[in-house]
């Protein structure tokens, strides 16, 4: 790193008792309005205050922004057990998915987690393997040379499907028209450049109202599913271990209808959406970056040839690694993640309460100049000369940290490298949206407006 980088490499220290630097003067106009108007613009502020810790006051909500890594690791990591979700996560989500793993604490948590992670083990993850180049290559066998497509529907549509074939098992066609109204509802819901996001769910706008007729029809999908798997014999269901398997096999008071029904929510969100995103996101940065995306290809023909990818084969594609490293840095899905202390803490050298919400947001500390050459720009070079591990631990955690961190990381990587090296044996992609992206902070990271490419036959 040059001298500029090395500038602030520790937090700064602070007298005892002192407030972090705040956003703006008057919290409705410098805060509150702001966040409506521009989300992430008011983020971005807060990574331009050049300071570790920044405090904001939203819609009554009062917190800081924790943008250092040696603090997120404080936060998820060395004091994890004096940190919860919190109530602002609580909130916006709880009656969605108020009981599945994302939201779950202590004891009630920590048996449900033990009980899903026989389905993420990596012996199991690598027997997905097959299905999801499958599903990849069936994906792109629909396409043509010359094509132009919108991404983000085309990958949605193809993680899904991997989803509901490998850690659900189910007709994911059926819940898929059930499944995709509830997201848009929520999408629009969680916003928070509209006022909804800021609204109680009883409060009777078109927009909560498409959100609990969706959730319904969602729930009733669900009922159905779960009827299906209860009415095989005792044979077949003992001989399933996927993730819907698992949730049935807890006893009925660990594993309501309301519960399993929020699990499933869970995974099905954060298992096909966030990876659909990010596949969109990197073929929207290879499109726009030929050569880097040459260099793939180039890797990809002299590694595998003609025959597909396995889960063994990603060993030897590191440049494919850099790419979706590169690609979670800059566009992670997750954007940022929400603790509150149970407890009165210290952190950075300021005292907190137990009504401070912490927002620990990758989105601006991948994207610090600390630790990254040009942190604006699709690099995946810069992981060659193993990057990671010249880090701060937590200077890159698109999928959290900590006891909380993703269940399904390794399915998510492995996935993503599959489905990026299949269809781009088959196709380059030609860029016709251009930087900057509109994105909008819904329930995960999303363009507000279709990502085009235009597809060429290899």
């Amino acid at each position: 790193m040059d001298t500029q980088q090395t500038i602030r490499e520790t937090p700064e220290p602070v007298t005892p008792g002192d407030r972090p630097p705040r956003l703006g003067r008057v919290p409705f106009v410098d805060n509150t309005a702001a966040m409506l108007r521009d989300p992430l613009g008011f983020y971005d502020r807060a990574g331009a205050h050049e300071a570790d810790m920044v405090g904001y006051s939203v819609a009554g909500t009062t917190g800081c922004f924790v943008c250092h890594p040696d603090l997120v690791e404080q936060v998820l990591v060395t004091d994890a057990d004096v940190y919860e979700k919190g109530q602002l996560l609580q909130d916006t989500l709880g009656q969605f998915i108020g009981e599945g793993l994302f939201l779950l604490e202590g004891e009630e948590w920590q048996q449900q987690r033990t009980a899903l992670q026989p389905a993420f083990y990596r012996e199991r993850i690598a027997a997905y393997g097959d299905t999801m180049t499958e599903f990849a290559d069936r994906a792109a066998a629909g396409w043509s040379d010359g094509q132009r497509i919108d991404v983000l529907p085309h990958m949605q549509s193809l993680t899904l499907n991997i989803l509901g074939k490998t850690l659900l098992d189910v007709d994911i066609e059926t819940t898929a028209d059930a499944l995709e109204p509830l997201l848009d509802a929520l999408r629009t819901r969680l916003d928070p450049r509209s006022l909804s996001a800021y609204l109680p769910l009883w409060v009777p706008t078109a927009t909560n109202r498409a959100v609990t007729n969706s959730l319904a029809e969602f729930q009733s999908t669900l009922d159905d599913v779960i009827a299906a798997r209860q009415r095989e014999d005792e044979h077949a269901r003992e001989a399933r271990d996927d993730v819907l398997s698992l949730l049935l096999s807890l006893d009925d008071e660990t594993m309501d209808r309301e519960r399993l029904g929020h699990q499933l929510l869970t995974f099905l969100v954060a298992g096909h959406d966030t990876t659909a995103l990010t596949l969109t996101y990197a073929w929207f940065l290879l499109a726009n970056n030929p050569k880097r995306q040459q260099r793939l290809h180039d890797e990809l023909d002299a590694t595998l040839g003609e025959r597909q990818p396995s889960p063994e084969d990603l060993f030897e594609l590191p440049y494919l690694d850099a790419v979706l490293n590169e690609v979670l840095r800059l566009y992670p899905p997750a954007l940022t993640v929400f603790r509150q202390p149970t407890e009165p803490v210290t952190l950075g050298g300021y005292e907190l309460s137990t009504d401070a919400q912490l927002t620990l947001p990758q989105w601006l500390v991948h994207r610090d100049d600390r630790w990254y050459d040009a942190p604006d720009a699709f690099r995946p070079e810069r992981w060659d000369d193993d990057l990671e591990a010249s880090l701060p631990d937590y200077a890159y955690y698109p999928f959290g940290g900590g006891p909380r961190h993703c269940i399904g990381m390794r399915f998510a990587r492995m996935e993503a490298k599959l489905a990026l090296a299949t269809i781009a044996q088959q196709y380059a992609v030609e860029a016709v949206t251009e930087p900057p992206l509109s994105l909008a902070m819904q329930i995960t990271l999303s363009p507000t407006d279709p990502v085009e490419v235009r597809l060429r036959e290899r």
